[in-house]
Order: structure tokens, then C-alpha cells, then sequence
């Protein structure tokens, strides 16, 4: 972790337990969830920390783009049995136990759909990168969806597995895995429950690739040091903005004219000048960051 990374943790008075956090020159950033003798299963606790460090990495300027991954071999098995336990007996209230108005809230402020849980991945500033090293299940499953690039190692098996528990679809999946896979793969996925590998992930459109264990590091390193030293972060921001709020849209035309609006601001900015002197002078872009744009 960097020396900066830590003094905000330090600052937010919250020691990271369950996960890490680790930055490089490049501007990379990679988040791991970390309880790998658990399976890097989910809890309340690994949910604050992950949200604090998003917050945190949203605000920091030398980010300019997020990997998540789990340590181990799994990214994350879904909930912590012993959580899910606890409401088998007795008068637990499910929605009291997951309210976190104390919790970091990266993303929020940006469109009321995406002020929830997980959908304000769609808030964030900064392009984040699933590398799904493992077992991906539940509410993991659901964390990958909301992220902008989804990638597995070959081998690496899903499952929603809610139906299996007597469950429905969890955290808006009934929503979310339509639209990145279509009804008839999410209908398959969400009532069955069954286990289904990386492969069959990425043929169903879940995925954007899925690499072999030997590779996989390497290669989900060489696609985020690109999106931090090619892209412009600015550029990038503007078009993840016009994904997720265009889901919300049913007028394309509306998009359309909106999209030329954007192209307008992005070409009085010091990285469309910097993108366009880079091309002809045959280098690589040396673009600065999100500046004065104001993007909503």
C-alpha cells in the first residue's frame, strides 16, 4: 500500500482486515478482497473497508483506473455462511442488518438510480477492471456485473446460487444480468442457480475474455496499465458516464445529440489537444487528467 493510501485509511479510522490495497506508478490501483482462508467470503466488515478504499481511490488524482481481484486462488465464494446463518432462527431483520448509512458512499451524487448498493460502482470516476481469479458466487457474482470490465481465469466456475438457498435474485441481478447477457442466459443462471464455468460466462456475454492460470496475471495487468497510460482519464470518465445513464434512457436520438454535446466540451480540452498532437507526431499520448470538464 502506498504511503498516502494509508495515511487516509488511518484518517478514516478504519484498519483494513479483509482486504488490501496497492498502487503503482502507472496509476493502477488493485483492490483484493482478503480472507482467503474463507474463500475471500463477503461480510459487513469487508464491505465498509471495500467501500472506504473506492472512495479513496475515486478522489485520488494519480488513480486512473481500479483492479479488483481476490487474494488466493477464489475472488469471493458470495456471503459468509455464518452471516447467512444468522437469520435461519430467530426475528433478525434482513434490511436493518444491511443498512450502512455510516459506510463510504463512492459514486453517489451522480444519478439517484446508482445512490445503492454495488450500482454506485457506476458513479465512480475511474474505470474498475474484475479480474475474477477464482470461485465467483452469490453477491460476488452481483460485484462483477456492477464493475466496467469483467475478465476470469479459464477454469474459474459461477454460480448466482440464490434459488439454491431458497432465495430470489439478489442485489438487482434480475435487473443487471438481462442486460449484460441477455433474458434467456439470465433466466437460465438466476432460477436454476446451477454451477456454470468461465468459458460459458464469456460465450453468454457475462465476460470479456477469460485467460489460462498461467497468463492471467499478466494479462489483466497489461489491460489496466494500458487504460492508465493510454486512455484519457477524462475521455474515460465521460464515456462510462453515458454507459450506465443511457441504460437508463429510452430515447436514442435523446443519446445521440447528448453524445455530440460531450464531443464539443472533450474538443476544448487539454487531452483532446495532447490526443491529437500525439497522433501526428506518431507518440504516445501524454494526457493529464479529468481537468475542468464538467461532466454530470
Amino acid at each position: 500500500m502506498t504511503t498516502g493510501a494509508t495515511c487516509l485509511i488511518k484518517e478514516l479510522n478504519l484498519e483494513l482486515k479483509v482486504t488490501t490495497l496497492d498502487t503503482d506508478a502507472d496509476g493502477v490501483a488493485t483492490v483484493r478482497f482478503n480472507r482467503p482462508g474463507r474463500g475471500n467470503s463477503w461480510t459487513g466488515r469487508m464491505n465498509a473497508e471495500y467501500r472506504h478504499i473506492m472512495a479513496q481511490l475515486d478522489d485520488d488524482s494519480a488513480v486512473r483506473v481500479i483492479v479488483l481481484t481476490g487474494a488466493g486462488k477464489q475472488f469471493c465464494v458470495g456471503a459468509d455462511f455464518k452471516a447467512l446463518d444468522h437469520y435461519v432462527d430467530g426475528d433478525a431483520d434482513y434490511l436493518e442488518s444491511v443498512r450502512n448509512a455510516d459506510f463510504a458512499r463512492p459514486g453517489f451524487g451522480v444519478r439517484k438510480e446508482f445512490d445503492h448498493d454495488l450500482v454506485w460502482h457506476w458513479g465512480m470516476k475511474k474505470p474498475v477492471v474484475c479480474a475474477i481469479n477464482g470461485a465467483c458466487a452469490g453477491i460476488a457474482v452481483a460485484i462483477a456485473g456492477y464493475c466496467d470490465l469483467r475478465y476470469a481465469v479459464a477454469g474459474a466456475k459461477f454460480t448466482t446460487a440464490a434459488a439454491r438457498l431458497g432465495l430470489p435474485a439478489e442485489y438487482g441481478m434480475a435487473w443487471l444480468l438481462p442486460r449484460l447477457m441477455g433474458v434467456t442466459h439470465a433466466a437460465d443462471v438466476l432460477i436454476t442457480g446451477r454451477i456454470f464455468t468461465a468459458q460459458e460466462a464469456k460465450e453468454m456475454g457475462f465476460l470479456n475474455d477469460v485467460f489460462a492460470a498461467e497468463e492471467f496475471e499478466a494479462r489483466i495487468a497489461a489491460i489496466a496499465r494500458s487504460i492508465a497510460t493510454t486512455v484519457s482519464p477524462a475521455a474515460a470518465l465521460t464515456t462510462k458516464r453515458q454507459l450506465y445513464a443511457e441504460l437508463m434512457e429510452l430515447d436514442v436520438g435523446e443519446c445521440l445529440e447528448d453524445s455530440k454535446r460531450l464531443i464539443g466540451e472533450h474538443m476544448k480540452s487539454e487531452d483532446y489537444k495532447e490526443g491529437v498532437a500525439a497522433l501526428q507526431e506518431r507518440r504516445p499520448a501524454r494526457f493529464k487528467g479529468i481537468g475542468r470538464l464538467k461532466i454530470n
